[in-house]
């Protein structure tokens, strides 16, 4: 269940790509996973720290505001991002939709 003022982010993590990038549709699903390639490998958690990283900077939060909600040693993960507000959750939503494209 979502922390309250949480949004929910359904990610697909591509280990040892050759550079950080966030963004593009992974599967068919509802809702399709937000792509995150990070030049980390799969040991040790380094793959899905990396992943928190970059989906922060992307979103333009601080990286306490993300939070590994499940997938801890799969590439599909879901990340929860605090909001403080509506307004908050809004911005999140749309930025993350822009992402996905």
């Amino acid at each position: 269940m979502a922390e309250p003022g949480e949004v929910r982010i359904p990610v697909r993590v591509r280990p040892g790509a050759s550079r950080t990038a966030v963004g593009g549709a992974y599967g068919d699903g509802s809702p399709p996973r937000l792509v995150v390639a990070v030049g980390a490998r799969a040991v040790d958690g380094a793959a899905t720290e990396a992943a928190r990283r970059a989906l922060a900077a992307a979103l333009e939060v601080p990286l306490r505001h993300v939070r590994l909600v499940t997938g801890a040693t799969s590439r599909d993960k879901v990340f929860g991002v605090a909001a403080a507000d509506a307004d908050d959750r809004g911005r999140l939503a749309e930025r993350v939709r822009t992402l996905l494209r």
